[in-house]
C-alpha cells in the first residue's frame, strides 16, 4: 500500500479537466473566474490552481505515469485503490478538537476498528479565510483559496515519503459538502511537540529529536521535487508519533529557489545571522532552501535541545559536549556535512567514547540477581528519565561507577536489561540502603566506602 495514489475518482476526473482546459483559455474556469469581484483574487486562484496542477502531474510522474498516460488514466476515470475514503470518514466517532492554525483546523476521531486518526479541514473562521473575506468580500472565493492550500498539502504528502513526514491515510472530497469540509485529509495522529517538556528530558532524548530532524532535512534537500524549504518552520509544525519526530504541516513547503540577477540578491538574512550565496547561471539562488532549513533547525531546535556550553542548560553528558561543539555548530556547512557530523556524534555516544573506566569499578561490590524495591525520591539528578529519582542511560557498569564515584551522596546503582534507543543501559542511582528484591535480570553495585544495610525482601 505504500506510495499509492489515493485521489478518489471524482478528484481525478476534475484534475483531467484542469489539465485539459486551464492553460488554453478553456471554458471550464472562464464562467467562474469572470464572476469574481476582484482581479487580484482571480490571479491568486489561477496561481494556486497552476501550483496544484503541477503537484498532481509530479505525483503521477513519481508513480511512473507519463504525461500521455496520465491524461488517459484520468479521463478514463480509473478506479484508484486507496486506504481511507469518504466511507470511512462517515463512520468516524468520538470527534474531539485538537487545534487550529491560520488556514486549517484539526480534530481527532476514531475509526470503526478503534484506531484514532487526525482529520484536517479548512478553518472557516480562521485568520486566512477571514482576512481574505475582509479584503475581497467573497466568501466562496476565499474558501476556495484556502481549500487549495489543503489540496496542495495532500498532494505533497503523497509525493514526499519519509518517516519524518506525517503519513496521509486517506482523503475525502465531496463537492456538494459545505466549503469548510469539502476536502478532508485523514492523517496519522501525533502529540504536540512540547519544547518545555523536552528540555527536562535527558540529553539522549533531545539528541534523538535533533537527529531525526537532520535526517528529514537531508531528505527534503534531495526530494523527488528537488530541494524543498519549509517556509513556516516552527516547533508548532512538528508532532511526535510513537516517540518519533514528524513535520505535520506542509502547505507552506516550496521547491522554488529564490530568483536572482546577481550574488547580492542571494543574501539570506535571519536574526543575528546573514548568509551569502552565489547566483547561478540559471538565475536562482541555489542552496537557499537547504540553508534556510538548516538555520531554522539551529534556531528553533539545536540551540535549545543541544546547548553547547554548560552555562546554557543541560548539556551533553560529560565529555560529549566537546564533540557537539566541534561537529554540530558549523552553520557554514551543508546538510550532507551536518548529517555526517550527527552520525559521528551518535557513533561516539553509542560506543561509550572508547573510554577505559574499568578502574572505577574497584570501589564497588556487585550483587547479581537483585534489584531495589523502590528508588523514588531517594537520590535525584537532573535531567533524569524518572523525575522522582535518578535514572540515566549508561554505556557500561564502569561508566555508571564513574558517575556514582563523582557524587558523594551516591552509594549504589542498579543495572537491568532495559535499554534506550541507542542501546545504552537504563541505570538507577540511589543514596540510601534500600530493601532488595530477587530478580535475575538485575545487578546492584554497592559502593564499598558507603554504609550498606540492605536487607533481602
Amino acid at each position: 500500500m505504500k506510495g499509492q495514489i489515493i485521489f478518489p475518482t471524482a478528484a481525478l476526473t476534475l484534475l483531467a479537466l484542469y489539465l485539459k482546459f486551464s492553460f488554453h483559455g478553456g471554458y471550464y474556469y472562464e464562467p467562474f473566474l469572470f464572476s469574481q469581484r476582484s482581479r487580484q483574487m482571480r490571479r491568486e486562484i489561477m496561481e494556486r490552481h497552476k501550483d496544484l496542477v503541477f503537484l498532481h502531474q509530479t505525483l503521477l510522474e513519481t508513480k511512473g505515469i507519463g504525461p500521455k498516460e496520465a491524461m488517459r488514466f484520468m479521463e478514463e476515470a480509473v478506479e484508484v485503490p486507496q486506504r481511507l475514503t469518504c466511507q470511512d470518514l462517515a463512520h468516524i466517532t468520538g470527534l474531539d478538537y485538537i487545534g487550529s492554525g491560520f488556514t486549517k483546523v484539526v480534530v481527532k476521531g476514531t475509526l470503526q476498528n478503534g484506531k484514532s486518526i487526525a482529520l484536517k479541514s479548512v478553518h472557516g473562521d480562521g485568520s486566512d479565510v477571514q482576512q481574505c473575506v475582509r479584503q475581497y468580500g467573497d466568501h466562496a472565493g476565499c474558501h476556495r483559496l484556502a481549500t487549495y492550500k489543503l489540496q496542495k498539502e495532500i498532494a505533497l504528502l503523497q509525493i514526499l515519503r519519509h518517516p519524518g513526514i506525517i503519513q496521509l491515510h486517506g482523503q475525502c472530497y465531496v463537492n456538494s459538502a459545505p466549503s469548510d469540509i469539502r476536502v478532508t485529509a485523514m492523517l496519522e495522529l501525533g502529540s504536540p511537540l512540547e519544547m518545555i517538556q523536552l528540555l527536562q528530558t535527558p540529553w539522549e532524548e533531545r539528541f534523538k529529536v535533533c537527529w531525526e530532524l537532520v535526517q528529514l532535512l537531508h531528505y527534503l534537500a534531495n526530494s523527488p521535487m528537488g530541494s524543498i524549504a519549509l517556509l513556516d518552520f516552527q516547533p508548532q509544525q512538528f508532532v511526535l508519533v510513537d516517540g518519533g519526530l514528524k513535520v505535520t504541516d506542509m502547505d507552506d513547503a516550496s521547491s522554488e529557489e529564490p530568483a536572482c540577477s546577481r550574488d547580492a540578491d542571494c543574501a539570506l538574512t535571519f536574526p543575528a545571522k546573514t548568509f551569502s550565496m552565489s547566483c547561478s547561471e540559471s538565475g536562482q539562488c541555489m542552496g537557499s532552501n537547504e540553508k534556510r532549513n538548516l538555520y531554522n533547525a539551529y534556531r528553533f531546535f539545536f540551540t535549545y535541545l543541544l546547548p553547547h556550553t554548560r552555562s546554557s542548560g543541560p548539556a551533553a553528558p560529560s565529555g560529549r559536549h566537546h564533540e557537539c561543539d566541534r561537529y554540530c555548530w558549523d552553520l557554514h556547512v551543508g546538510i550532507n556535512e551536518t548529517l555526517e557530523a550527527f552520525e559521528d556524534v551518535l557513533h561516539m555516544y553509542k560506543s561509550g567514547m572508547n573510554q577505559s573506566l574499568k578502574h572505577q569499578l574497584h570501589n564497588f561490590t556487585v550483587l547479581r540477581g537483585f534489584r531495589m524495591r523502590d528508588t523514588d525520591g531517594d537520590f535525584r539528578c537532573w535531567p533524569s528519565y524518572n523525575h522522582q529519582g535518578c535514572l540515566l542511560s549508561m554505556y557500561s557498569a564502569a561508566e555508571a561507577a564513574n558517575f556514582c564515584n563523582s557524587r558523594p551522596q551516591c552509594h549504589n546503582f542498579v543495572i537491568g536489561l532495559q535499554r534506550t534507543w541507542t542501546g545504552r543501559y537504563l541505570t538507577a542511582f540511589t543514596k540510601n540502603s534500600l530493601q532488595l528484591v530477587p530478580d535475575e535480570n538485575y545487578s546492584i553495585y554497592v559502593k564499598r566506602s558507603g554504609h550498606s544495610d540492605m536487607q533481602e525482601g
